[in-house]
């Protein structure tokens, strides 16, 4: 996991709402259809809800006015500031994806452009946390940048270089964007079933189900 993310989204708290509406020209692409991004994880979600990387709370609004019994975790001191002022009453504790409170009968575990924070290996070790974690019947529903295949990735980074996108293309390298059958893997070998969609040219939804013969 990167050891400065946090300052990274301590500063980034004020203007990350401009940036997911589509201000910062570079990554207008990754948050396209942010909304419907957030409805899609939301729409899968259910019972009791944990919520990794909450940031300013926007997909925590939309699971708490569906009735969503939800508790937030988020590193950034900032980003719960600003979560909490959009969301009065959001259970919110500091932690992140390998650190968080003991909680019991979770049923849904969901998040939105964060997991790739995690190596390949950390994201096994979440895997096998959340199976412990989560009910019989329960699910992880993550919606982040993946791509089918290094070259599918490799080829993004290239477009992004040629558009002068160099942040883009920066932060495509430095952090641990994954591809799905490397996901696929992670998944099935810690007891889950697992399903991709795509929602928009860089972000997937992986919807990972606990196996009935688990417990």
């Amino acid at each position: 996991m990167k050891n400065d993310f946090t300052e990274l989204f301590d500063e980034w708290s004020h203007t990350y709402d401009e940036t997911v509406d589509g201000r910062d020209l570079e990554y207008r692409d990754v948050f396209h259809l942010y909304e419907h991004i957030l409805d899609e994880v939301v729409f899968h979600s259910k019972g009791t809800v944990i919520e990794f990387g909450v940031g300013t709370g926007n997909l925590s609004r939309r699971l708490l006015k569906k009735g969503i019994n939800l508790v937030g975790i988020e590193p950034s001191e900032n980003m719960r500031k600003q979560a909490q002022l959009k969301n009065p009453g959001l259970l919110l504790y500091e932690g992140h994806f390998l650190q968080f409170p003991s909680l019991e009968q979770i049923d849904t575990i969901v998040s939105t452009y964060a997991f790739h924070h995690l190596t390949d290996e950390e994201k096994e070790k979440a895997f096998q946390l959340y199976h412990k974690t989560l009910s019989k019947e329960g699910s992880i529903v993550f919606a982040d940048t993946m791509f089918e295949t290094n070259h599918s990735k490799q080829s993004m980074i290239n477009k992004a270089k040629e558009r002068g996108f160099h942040r883009l293309a920066d932060d495509l390298q430095s952090e641990f964007y994954t591809t799905l059958p490397i996901l696929s893997d992670i998944a099935e070998s810690t007891g889950f079933s697992v399903t991709f969609k795509p929602l928009n040219a860089y972000v997937w939804l992986m919807i990972a189900k606990k196996n009935d013969s688990t417990k």
